[in-house]
């Protein structure tokens, strides 16, 4: 019996780090990038750090704990049993002059500003995790394909997460993007997917590049955490500034609370738009995830005009009913006095137009 256990146990490891091998959990940085992330910073004994410690988990919770929640504890109406209200975008009637947003769901949006195009945390695969069908998308939230964008001028990564950056989707897209903008170390993911590695600019925080004569585009930063295997944090988690001669948007990735959106508001402020993660937190990890009603406070230290909750209303990815985000942090915006925009997965939004009013639409779902 002995014998036997030894050499299920030793097919089972061995199946993993063949599955391991597998193209999707991308490539560790290495070479001039290894070199060039070293120097960094926020980066020491052999990983990027936040600006403030940040543990994974808040005080009184451990690993082991909230694994057997996650095995054991059933949580009511964290998938929608209705389908996600939804619009299927026009693409070949879209006007290349409009300023304009398109929200895919989640964190995943397009953005037309001042004749060029960008594309942020493209998800389009309809799974949100490694393991094929084990975090499906809901019903009704997959309104794009790689193949309905036009081309893109920028695609912007804020981090590697799986709900972030998606291996097939991104791979489909390496005909239409003309260039990538992400933090450190990501881009050895991408040049092993098949990016050009002259295409992909990395920066670190507080860098920036110039897009063209007009266009400053900031990496600053988030309270979060990077992986996309047991290792962590050997690339960085971004939020951008997105600086034209007309508009500034902050395009914020994952990230807990903490004093530094307080000093990018001071110093790139106001916004035109601020683009918050509100979705799949807990009190568990609120150190990594804002919890709904710091994101108004966080677009209030932005000096944002108004802000858009995205992160939310396509994967199940925390333990609160689905629709909990929206609710929290509408209440939460309209206690303050604070504007928000919700369009619908794949609405039209005309950045431009202050007049254009947005439905409640998660309200009467199930």
């Amino acid at each position: 019996m002995l014998i036997g256990f030894l050499v299920l146990m030793s097919l089972m490891i061995l199946g993993i780090w063949g599955y391991m091998q597998h193209p999707i959990f991308g490539k560790a940085p290495s070479g001039e990038r290894l070199e060039r992330i070293q120097k960094s910073p926020n980066y020491r004994n052999g990983q990027f750090h936040n600006l403030t410690e940040t543990p994974s988990l808040a005080e009184g919770y451990t690993m082991f704990g909230v694994f057997w929640d996650f095995l054991f504890t059933k949580y009511p109406n964290v998938v929608p049993l209705d389908s996600i209200p939804s619009v299927k975008p026009d693409w070949k009637n879209l006007d290349p002059d409009e300023d304009l947003l398109i929200w895919f769901g989640h964190s995943s949006y397009y953005i037309q500003l001042e004749g060029k195009k960008y594309l942020i945390d493209p998800v389009f695969s309809g799974n949100a995790s490694p393991l094929a069908g084990t975090n499906r998308a809901f019903p009704g939230s997959e309104i794009a394909t790689a193949a309905d964008l036009p081309e893109i001028d920028y695609m912007l990564i804020t981090h590697d997460h799986y709900d972030h950056l998606d291996h097939k989707t991104v791979i489909d897209l390496i005909p239409k993007v003309k260039k990538v903008i992400t933090g450190l170390g990501v881009g050895a993911h991408l040049e092993h997917w098949g990016y050009d590695p002259k295409i992909i600019t990395e920066l670190d925080w507080n860098e920036s590049l110039k897009l063209d004569d007009s266009i400053q585009i900031y990496a600053v930063p988030g309270r979060h955490f990077s992986g996309r295997t047991f290792k962590r944090n050997n690339t960085l988690w971004v939020s951008f500034v997105l600086e034209t001669p007309k508009s500034k948007i902050f395009i914020g990735g994952d990230s807990g609370y903490d004093s530094h959106f307080k000093k990018i508001g001071e110093e790139f402020g106001p916004f035109d738009l601020a683009i918050l993660e509100n979705g799949q937190y807990d009190e568990k990890w609120k150190y990594i995830h804002f919890l709904p009603e710091e994101v108004v406070k966080v677009a209030q230290e932005l000096k944002a005009k108004r802000f858009m909750p995205v992160h939310n209303s396509k994967f199940k990815l925390g333990n609160h009913t689905w629709d909990d985000p929206m609710k929290r942090v509408i209440i939460e915006a309209e206690k303050v006095g604070m504007p928000y925009v919700t369009p619908k997965i794949g609405e039209t939004f005309f950045l431009k137009d202050s007049t254009q009013n947005f439905t409640k639409w998660w309200e009467g779902l199930n």
